[in-house]
């Protein structure tokens, strides 16, 4: 394995490669050059030529996208935080696995792989109210989960999740990386009433009461989730491969953030797919500093709303790389 323990992964985001400068500058000026007015496809542009550099390729090609999807079981579940019991996990796995998700479909729609990744569901993550959810070995083991999921043939990935409770340790993180109050990062998550509102932004308050002096990947070990960290490892991997990665919602740039906190420009291989409807996406993307490609009311996780845009990346990539320029359909660029 690449790492053995939480310090090895901090190096490993420390030593990860970025884009290539040379091909870069080979599509902005193969863009220039296309048959088309001067920034007439707006981001389109932009995302084919940032997809570009990380691939190394002034005429890049998307032909193997994949989706991995994480599951864990949380502790802190037993405190009332979900409006679902801890065994939809399981039952929803399941479901992943015979195809029958909304996720399963967005992915085929996208021509990609798909893998489902169940992490010791018979084992919850601790009550983080009462001790760190994870030891660094239950951590590290998570990490290297997500690390290992990604195909080295991929050439985008999406990373998604599924765990009773992950919503609240997701607000858990962003309010121990980014401060303010617990209500500021709670929301309805599985459609919680306003009781279990009142309980979530409790827990919240109380983890990371306990928690939020750490340093950021000991609060991904001490308020995630098994899949939590395994969408980090796996976004820490496709970095090293120069993989794009296409974020979900909040719990997937929860995950996400814990990297950017620990070495800042680790998300630059990195887009945001969507803004959910989960309250407090929306800050969080700010904080990240992503500005998000779609907004369609989505709160579902698994990866759907990324999965919902491979097809608009793929579309971005397909017109730098198969448009003619002037030059070749010889028609005058004015």
């Amino acid at each position: 394995m690449a790492f053995s323990d939480m310090n090895g992964f901090a190096e490993m985001l420390k030593a990860a490669p970025g884009p290539d400068a040379a091909a870069r500058a080979g599509a902005e000026a193969r863009n220039a050059q296309l048959t088309k007015p001067a920034g007439s496809l707006g981001r389109l542009e932009e995302i084919a030529i940032w997809y570009a550099a990380w691939r190394g390729e002034a005429r890049p090609r998307i032909s193997h996208p994949q989706v991995a999807i994480f599951a864990g079981n949380h502790g802190v579940t037993a405190r009332g935080v979900s409006a679902f019991p801890a065994e939809v996990t399981v039952q929803m796995v399941a479901n992943f696995e015979h195809g029958g998700a909304a996720i399963n479909q967005l992915a085929r729609n996208a021509g990609a792989e798909m893998s489902v990744h169940a992490l010791d569901l018979d084992r919850p993550t601790a009550d983080f109210t009462e001790s760190p959810a994870m030891s660094e070995a239950d951590c590290v083991a998570a990490l290297k989960s997500g690390w290992d999921a990604v195909n080295a043939e991929t050439d985008l990935l999406v990373v998604g999740e599924m765990g009773i409770g992950n919503t609240t340790s997701a607000a858990a993180i962003a309010h121990a990386l980014y401060g303010g109050s617990a209500a500021d990062w709670v929301g309805r998550g599985t459609g919680v009433d306003d009781a279990g509102l009142k309980i979530k932004e409790e827990v919240c308050a109380a983890g990371v009461a306990r928690h939020g002096g750490k340093a950021p990947l000991e609060i991904l070990a001490s308020l995630g989730g098994r899949e939590v960290a395994a969408m980090a490892g796996a976004i820490a991997r496709a970095r090293h491969l120069r993989i794009p990665v296409i974020l979900d919602g909040f719990i997937c740039c929860a995950a996400a953030a814990t990297l950017e906190k620990a070495v800042p420009g680790a998300l630059d291989h990195c887009l945001a797919g969507h803004a959910s409807a989960e309250a407090a996406h929306g800050a969080l993307l700010g904080a990240l500093g992503k500005e998000p490609l779609v907004s369609m009311g989505l709160r579902l996780g698994e990866g759907s709303g990324a999965g919902l845009v491979i097809p608009l990346v793929k579309g971005a990539v397909a017109c730098l790389s198969g448009m003619a320029t002037f030059a070749e359909a010889g028609v005058s660029d004015g």
